[in-house]
């Protein structure tokens, strides 16, 4: 994943953006991560740690960031954008409840990653894009038990976007090799997942490649369904504020 629109192994390919479990040992995680990165296609990693000391992210950002490095793969750190530039990182990711993109852009510098959680917006979404992100996310598209879920978000955003905008997008919550494959033909750039290769029951390297087999099963073509994209488009404005955030 590089600054701008990440590379990718193909022009439309969709590809993997790992994020970690929110606690971790980072000695312990290191050689996951290896067997993780080590079996198939990965753009980008994302170091999501809650509840945690700015010394414990040190280290482990200290611990994982070569790794990810040494193999061309971004390493991202969750908000922090402080630290991220301090720790030699990639990139940052903010939320809406994180360091505003306009503060992080700042902290981090032009060169730098800097990707945008939008929810279900198609306001923040564009917002988001105008003021100069790399990227944007959005979901979440399925139940996870990885963080309280306020948001939920239809294959048909990903389509609405991917069809106006350049800026990549990342589709996240939930997401497995089994029900993937309509993120993909959506137009979902990137795929975000937690679980599914962490908790997978044949380890970090079994779920990569079985995403990344799912990723390339998946059909190319996306057909609309008019009617429940116009409700959709229709039911984000209604519920939405000019900030974008739900009403209600």
């Amino acid at each position: 994943m590089a600054k701008g629109k990440p590379s990718q192994a193909e022009p439309s390919a969709c590809r993997l953006y790992l994020v970690t479990p929110p606690a971790l040992v980072p000695a312990a995680f290191a050689p996951l991560l290896v067997e993780a990165l080590d079996a198939g296609d990965v753009a980008c990693v994302q170091l999501r740690l809650k509840d945690c000391s700015d010394d414990e992210i040190r280290r482990a950002c200290d611990a994982l960031r070569p790794i990810a490095q040494e193999r061309e793969v971004a390493f991202i750190l969750n908000d922090h954008p402080r630290l991220a530039r301090e720790m030699g990182c990639d990139g940052v990711h903010v939320g809406q409840g994180d360091t505003p993109y306009r503060d992080a852009r700042k902290i981090m510098g032009n060169d730098a990653i800097v990707g945008v959680t939008c929810h279900d917006s198609r306001h923040l979404a564009m917002v988001a894009a105008e003021d100069g992100a790399d990227y944007v996310a959005f979901g979440a598209f399925f139940p996870t038990d990885t963080k309280l879920t306020e948001h939920h978000a239809a294959p048909e955003l990903l389509n609405w976007w991917s069809e106006l905008m350049e800026v990549p997008c990342v589709a996240i919550g939930g997401i497995t090799a089994a029900n993937c494959a309509p993120l993909v033909s959506a137009g979902a750039d990137f795929l975000a997942v937690v679980n599914a290769v962490w908790g997978h029951p044949g380890g970090p390297g079994a779920g990569v490649k079985a995403l990344n087999a799912a990723i390339a099963a998946a059909p190319s073509d996306w057909v609309i369904d008019t009617a429940s994209d116009a409700a959709t488009i229709a039911a984000d404005d209604a519920t939405s504020t000019p900030d974008g955030s739900d009403a209600g």
